[in-house]
């Protein structure tokens, strides 16, 4: 505060999203790419309705499942299944509707037995794939996923992928950050690239690609 009232502190403005505008259709996969510090993780957090724009808004239609950070929401000293229950409610689920769910998280997690053990007591991996079952243990409308499928092994990442075309088949909207321009190109419809906060390209995933390797030509 002296400081301040010396006026020793410069301020200036920093948008980390500037004039992005982009429709993402029923069922499609649409990929994001950019360097960090781009601002895609930023519009999947106003799109998740984590952040409110400042300017402009944003139109979500149906019930949307964010996978911003897998386990964000788990308290390590509660067990994994005590998890799968305060996780879920932060979802928005129902004691009854975790019940119902319950055998199926369970199973698709491979968690096991140590679905009883604290969750302080779980690798990063095991996290991963609980946070990840719980989370589309019913399918949204629109699923959020920021750099997801990179965690876990191989076998479970590829579980996580069949598990999100299948939902975009079914008719949910996906919208996907990934630094793995192999999973973009295999996995989305279309993709954005952002640089700064701003929108350089939009369309196919390997014309968008192509713009954002060939940036500092």
């Amino acid at each position: 505060m002296i400081r301040l009232l010396k006026r020793q502190i410069k301020m200036r403005t920093f948008w980390a999203l500037n004039g992005v505008s982009l429709d993402v259709f029923r069922g499609e996969v649409f990929g994001l790419v950019g360097v960090n510090g781009a601002g895609k993780s930023t519009l999947l957090k106003v799109v998740a309705r984590v952040l409110r724009p400042t300017r402009g808004r944003v139109i979500v239609r149906g019930r949307v499942a964010p996978l911003l950070e897998l386990g964000a929401g788990f308290h390590p000293e509660l067990t994994g299944k005590e998890n799968i229950f305060l996780n879920s409610a932060m979802l928005g689920f129902s004691r009854r509707e975790t019940l119902e769910k319950y055998d199926q998280i369970l199973e698709f997690s491979e968690i096991g037995e140590f679905i009883n053990a604290p969750i302080r007591t779980y690798s990063t991996g095991m996290s991963a794939r609980l946070g990840f079952s719980v989370a589309t243990a019913s399918e949204p409308d629109v699923l959020i996923v920021d750099e997801v499928l990179g965690v876990g092994d191989e076998a479970f990442q590829k579980k996580c992928a069949a598990r999100i075309a299948a939902y975009s088949q079914r008719g949910t909207s996906i919208l996907m950050v990934s630094h793995n321009m192999t999973t973009i190109q295999s996995m989305c419809q279309r993709a954005a690239w952002l640089d700064h906060g701003e929108l350089k390209a939009i369309g196919e995933p390997d014309q968008v690609i192509q713009a954002y390797r060939g940036r500092a030509g």
